[in-house]
């Protein structure tokens, strides 16, 4: 494989001036993000991106521009103005994109917009591209982890690939001026690469009118054919083969064969969901969810059994846990910075099934120590709130231009146009 530096090499670094408000006349702060899915795909990455833009521009005052490839059909109504860039579909996976790069045209919309911030969420073609160009206008640049991608590779017999990929990573991230690292485990991690003071945290939170113990539906439930003796597994995400769905099965096989005849709930939707009907013929689908509807499923299960090592965060692990389920995670540094191992799930090697299986047991056989879990686990989800960790993606954006931060939009946030000739 070719050196990927080399097709996309390395920004010119300079050193960023931060804007001070008073040197020249003000304007709303101008952000031009960029992601390789914004609203394509339902899935927790473009779900938090989409909140963010939302802050942005509703409690912030700021203007958002969105590059992105797009669909004819969008996976969900999105927020914010979205620039449609060139890209093409993925074989066999229609539902993901990919960008053919920053073209001429996107330049000079970008150019034109003339932004403060560029927020780069993807490191494929289209972000690194943009990342040079930024430099190059002297433009800061934040950068945003939300996927382990290095981690699809081993799904997909890749493997061999994986150490040129991670180097390509450490450098799309070690070119940004700031890194958003979801949990404090990746921020530490990145830190050690790059630098503390370059390193911040962006978590995620929950909205509790949607994800709450409360939404427990009994009827639900007896629909389904539960009991409420019953002990409902849950898989929640996409049905996709990089979520451990294999391990999945197999865990459930093996719950099975220690004598628990367990029924487990599927919340999702993906182009693996005919080879896991295959392997699992007698759960329980309930396709793609939203509102309402998945708070009710997901509260409606006891506990998540989650073997995922894709996750840079683990949406879904926070989500079951403010629904009120255990959760038995693989034992990867996203869900070790969520998970309390013991009180509020139970964190397990991520390809061994018997190791969920018999925490799984277990948990089915003492089943006080279920429910003080699951107490404890939405407890605990509950101190997530989004305010909270969208604000501290704009403290980000105020440390590298050099201005207060704001707490809502009665104090807007203001930055100074860019000494960039041409910003208007």
């Amino acid at each position: 494989m070719p050196d990927m530096n080399a097709i996309f090499p390395a920004p010119t670094r300079s050193t960023v001036v931060p804007i001070r408000p008073d040197a020249h006349r003000t304007r709303p702060i101008r952000i031009a993000l960029f992601s390789g899915n914004y609203d394509c795909v339902r899935d927790g990455a473009n779900r938090a991106l989409n909140r963010l833009v939302d802050h942005l521009l509703h409690r912030i005052g700021a203007q958002v521009r969105i590059y992105s490839p797009t669909a004819p059909q969008p996976a969900f109504a999105s927020v914010g103005e979205v620039r449609s860039v060139p890209s093409l579909s993925l074989p066999g996976r229609p539902e993901y994109r990919l960008a053919i790069g920053l073209t001429r045209g996107v330049r000079r919309d970008l150019d034109a917009f003339a932004p403060d911030i560029v927020h780069l969420s993807a490191p494929d073609l289209l972000g690194r591209q943009a990342q040079k160009h930024a430099r190059a206008c002297g433009i800061p640049v934040v950068a945003s982890l939300h996927t382990r991608f290095e981690t699809y590779l081993d799904y997909y017999r890749l493997g061999f690939l994986r150490g040129t990929m991670e180097h390509y990573l450490d450098r799309f991230y070690g070119d940004a001026d700031c890194i958003l690292a979801p949990t404090p485990p990746i921020r530490d991690e990145m830190a050690a690469r790059h630098g503390t003071a370059r390193v911040s945290v962006w978590g995620r939170g929950i909205d509790p009118t949607q994800f709450a113990p409360t939404l427990r539906d009994p009827a639900l439930r007896a629909a389904l054919g539960y009991t409420d003796q019953d002990v409902v597994p849950l898989f929640f995400g996409r049905l996709v083969l990089e979520k451990g769905l294999g391990v999945f099965a197999d865990s459930i096989a093996a719950i099975r064969a220690r004598g628990h005849d367990v029924r487990p709930l599927i919340v999702g939707e993906g182009p693996a969901r005919s080879w896991l009907a295959q392997r699992l013929p007698n759960a329980n689908f309930m396709g793609h969810l939203s509102g309402a509807d998945l708070g009710r499923a997901v509260a409606s299960a006891d506990l998540l059994i989650n073997p995922s090592v894709t996750e840079a965060f683990g949406n879904v692990n926070l989500e079951a846990m403010a629904s009120g389920l255990a959760v038995l995670s693989a034992d990867v540094p996203s869900a070790a910075s969520l998970i309390e191992a013991g009180r509020t799930g139970l964190l397990l090697p991520a390809t061994d099934a018997d190791a969920y299986a018999d925490a799984a047991a277990m948990l089915i056989g003492a089943p006080a120590r279920l429910e003080t879990m699951r107490q404890a686990a939405a407890d605990t989800a509950s101190r997530h709130r989004w305010d909270d960790v969208l604000q501290s993606v704009v403290r980000a954006y105020a440390g590298l231009l050099g201005i207060p931060v704001p707490a809502d939009r009665q104090a807007p946030m203001i930055a100074a146009c860019s000494a960039r000739a041409g910003t208007g």
